[in-house]
């Protein structure tokens, strides 16, 4: 039995396809411990592991999230955090350290204790061919000149984090992109751009999607197909009039459209049809399993829930790596995209009534679903991290992985 010990940023996108694999390690007996903010401690602990929270509280995003503020928090958070997170692992003693790709202080951590470090990455991987946001660019550059002060807020902490902690191996510049030996990517060589640049060190493990408790108060089978389904995620708030925009465009198309309105108060989008739902939160995986469109935001999760159900999705980027993400559900043919500033009831009806009749979108979705299905998910990110830990020397079990499994 090993010790494993994950760190990650406070976001449920990054957090969310951790939960299945840490379930699946501690049901294969080893003892994980997850450092992480209060907010997500109760579904942290519904895995079996064992919570380390943060010192200080939660961990707020930047308002705006903007790549050179992100690189400030980033590295400020890194330098509070340390101290806190390495005595609690020296303490606990990992074999091995998977954090986020966006962790800084994981790496660093993983650095100061000499222990494995594996490296999760929630969105695509990322190189030349796909760069990161925060990768050092004309565009980083250009930012930057307009936000200054966070400029010597990161070049302050980078500094000071270079003399306090080892911080080799940590880009320079590019923090959402901190590479190991291991780096986990969720999502199917066949949804990631210029796949065949990246090396054996990146597995694509496809989509972790594990079991999730039923609500009994949310009774999927008494809609009437089909099924139309429009969520815009958590993280950017849902204007009231683009979901409105959705409904209407969409009643006339569907049996049951389902509108999840997040943080936004479904009372607010006025009256609808009587087969239009607006609902806080819905069940995800159980809507998208009965549902013959989907309308996203595009955040990665989300996308490749949809991808994993083979549903055609009309993406709707709202910011981050979303327009990337709705880019390569394009080029694959799997949906079709919108901006934001573009959306009105005639446009996105018109684009709707192309996913649902026009059946080479199925027909793409559905092939990216097989190609979801056989990446292996989250069984296969707990193979390849008890094959790692194998090879460095540091598992304390008998290996089990499944050697068939391929990148």
């Amino acid at each position: 039995m090993s010790t494993i010990a994950f760190l990650n940023i406070g976001m449920h996108g990054h957090i969310n396809p951790t939960l299945p694999v840490v379930a699946e390690l501690v049901r294969r007996g080893h003892t994980v411990t997850y450092h992480t903010s209060p907010a997500f401690r109760q579904e942290i602990e519904a895995t079996g592991a064992t919570v380390r929270l943060y010192p200080g509280g939660e961990l707020p995003l930047p308002d705006p999230p903007t790549p050179v503020t992100l690189l400030e928090s980033l590295a400020t958070t890194s330098l509070r955090l340390l101290p806190s997170v390495l005595g609690d692992l020296r303490r606990d003693g990992p074999d091995l350290i998977v954090h986020d790709s966006s962790c800084p202080w994981g790496a660093v951590a993983a650095r100061e204790l000499g222990v494995p470090a594996a490296s999760s990455f929630t969105t695509f991987a990322f190189d030349r061919q796909v760069p990161s946001p925060t990768r050092a660019s004309w565009d980083l550059l250009a930012e930057a000149r307009g936000q200054l002060g966070s400029v010597r807020g990161y070049v302050r902490a980078r500094g000071e984090l270079r003399r306090r902690f080892d911080t080799r191996g940590v880009p320079l510049v590019d923090l959402l992109n901190i590479r190991q030996g291991l780096n986990l990517v969720y999502t199917s060589r066949a949804f990631q751009p210029a796949v065949e640049h990246f090396d054996e060190s990146y597995r694509f493990v496809g989509p972790s999607i594990g079991a999730r408790p039923a609500d009994p108060s949310f009774d999927a089978d008494r809609f009437r197909g089909p099924v139309l389904y429009a969520s815009l995620g958590t993280v950017f708030g849902a204007d009231p009039g683009l979901l409105r925009t959705f409904a209407t465009a969409l009643a006339p198309l569907g049996g049951t459209v389902i509108v999840s309105t997040g943080q936004t108060d479904p009372d607010t989008l006025g009256p609808l049809p009587a087969h239009v739902v607006p609902l806080r939160f819905v069940p995800q995986l159980e809507v998208l399993d009965r549902a013959a469109l989907f309308i996203t935001h595009g955040g990665m999760n989300s996308v490749n829930e949809a991808l994993h159900a083979g549903v055609p999705m009309l993406v709707v980027p709202q910011g981050a790596d979303q327009p990337m993400t709705a880019a390569r559900v394009v080029e694959l043919g799997a949906g079709l995209s919108i901006r934001a500033g573009d959306v009105d009831k005639g446009s996105v009806r018109a684009l709707a009534r192309r996913l649902l009749h026009e059946p080479e979108f199925r027909k793409a979705a559905n092939a990216l679903k097989a190609a979801q299905h056989e990446a292996g998910g989250y069984r296969r990110a707990a193979d390849e991290l008890e094959r790692y830990m194998h090879a460095a020397g540091s598992v304390r079990r008998p290996f089990t992985a499944d050697p068939a499994q391929g990148g």
